[in-house]
């Protein structure tokens, strides 16, 4: 007997249930938290950097799924390499074979960090993390890692030990014996490595959260620190990585750095199957498994996958083929530029930062009178109001879909996808602009809301 399965008269039948569903058997607030900012959208399909509902209405994407989608949603060659390798009817996850597509994928990524040897593939960014963290330990032979305040590097128990930010951590211990330090502190850097136990630093060359650059010069004098001490070097490039801020990954702006590990994963996946990968020196993989008795001493069921593979081979072939990485720093600095001459027009409007297509907006205290009153009452309530109040009709009466870069902060993250282009920056800086005009207005529907999420954010404390 043949069995049947019909995906989309599946969806057609039970599609407009979304909601209702994840209410009930998923994360409840989400569905909350959508309903209450008026984020509760119907997406019908997707292209490129844009969404479309049902009645064909296009919504630009300055989200790229928190990065994921880096060369935007199916790109017919990752598309094309995806139906490929199924139509292919690879013998796939054997365990006990080596499968030419691990390696093919390895050499080419390898290929634009010359001074690393290996990869591990698994299947997140967190995962990617976790093997840093424990490559870096075994290699050491230390215990401790250090990690930037603010820094987000993942969930999962490891990651989280190296999460820069209390409200992830707090309820989930004991965690890793791991410290923070404020990003682009030598001096605290240097103190805790006269310690002796210290395995690694793990920093992001631009932290996710708020925008914010390690300092010129920091990751070279970090990095020779680390070394004289005996420790390493790790880059988290998850979403800074493959091109998202004008170099194929962030730390290659700044001469002589080159990490003992570095992760990445999100627009390696070219938004169709999870993957991640660990890359790093082949002294380090090979102490790990330094015999055949610890040969599977750290894998991923599902890791180094043809799907995976096929796709990560997809999206570097487009990246150098359609010289992506090139657009990204014209755009990036196009869309910087306009951002960065509307802050002497707009009063709220404090900083315009960034590399790429990583580009922070931060919203600050007004001069004039009325606006500093209404700002007082927002930051009063809960800090990071205001940011929110810009989002919310960016999507609404603009279709741009924004979100702002962390809790409790006044900076909106901009990280569309890489192939976002000059009318792309056209129609966000008309929509920011707009929203930016009613904000300084006093009055209108933004103080509104704004008033709402007052109420909703002192209900909640």
């Amino acid at each position: 007997m043949t069995s049947e399965f019909d995906l989309g008269a599946l969806l057609a039948e039970r599609g407009a249930e979304r909601y209702e569903l994840h209410t009930r058997y998923l994360n409840p607030q989400l569905p909350r938290m959508l309903h209450t900012i008026g984020f509760d959208k119907v997406y019908e399909r997707a292209e490129g950097a844009h969404f479309f509902d049902a009645d064909g209405n296009d919504y630009l994407d300055m989200l790229a799924g928190f990065g994921v989608m880096g060369l935007g949603r199916h790109h017919p060659v990752v598309r094309k390499a995806l139906h490929d390798v199924v139509d292919l009817d690879l013998a796939d996850l054997t365990r006990f074979d080596c499968q030419p597509l691990p390696g093919l994928l390895a050499e080419r990524l390898l290929t634009h960090s010359p001074h690393l040897d290996r990869v591990f593939f698994g299947n997140s960014g967190t995962e990617a993390v976790e093997t840093a963290l424990k490559f870096a330990r075994y290699a050491t032979g230390r215990p401790r890692v250090l990690y930037c305040e603010h820094a987000f590097h993942g969930l999962t128990t490891g990651s989280l030990s190296v999460n820069g930010e209390s409200g992830f951590r707090d309820g989930f211990a004991p965690l890793l014996p791991d410290t923070a330090l404020p990003l682009g502190d030598l001096d605290a850097l240097a103190r805790e490595l006269r310690k002796g136990d210290v395995a690694a630093l793990i920093v992001e060359p631009i932290q996710g959260k708020g925008v914010h650059e390690a300092p010129p010069g920091y990751l070279r004098a970090a990095q020779e620190l680390l070394h004289k001490h005996k420790a390493l070097l790790i880059a988290d490039e998850v979403q800074t990585g493959l091109g998202r801020t004008g170099d194929f990954y962030a730390y290659q702006h700044e001469d002589g750095v080159e990490p003992d590990l570095v992760c990445v994963a999100k627009a390696l996946s070219g938004g169709y199957v999870p993957v991640g990968a660990t890359l790093g020196k082949d002294w380090i993989f090979k102490k790990v498994y330094s015999s055949m008795d610890r040969v599977l001493v750290h894998s991923a069921s599902f890791g180094a996958n043809a799907q995976a593979m096929a796709c990560g081979l997809a999206v570097l072939s487009v990246m150098e083929n359609e010289q992506i990485v090139a657009g990204v720093r014209t755009t990036g600095e196009l869309l910087r530029s306009r951002l960065t001459e509307l802050i002497d027009t707009y009063e709220l409007l404090s900083d315009v930062r960034g590399r790429g297509l990583m580009i922070g907006i931060e919203f600050g205290k007004p001069s004039s009178l009325k606006l500093r009153s209404r700002w007082a009452m927002l930051q009063a309530a809960r800090k990071g109001l205001f940011a929110q109040m810009v989002v919310v009709p960016l999507l609404q009466r603009h279709r741009i879909l924004t979100q702002v870069s962390g809790d409790h902060l006044e900076v909106i993250k901009l990280i569309p996808p890489l192939v976002f282009g000059e009318a792309d920056v056209d129609r966000f800086i008309e929509g920011f602009a707009a929203v930016m005009d009613d904000a300084h207005s006093g009055g209108g529907l933004m103080w509104d809301f704004g008033r709402t999420l007052i109420k909703q954010a002192v209900a909640n404390r």
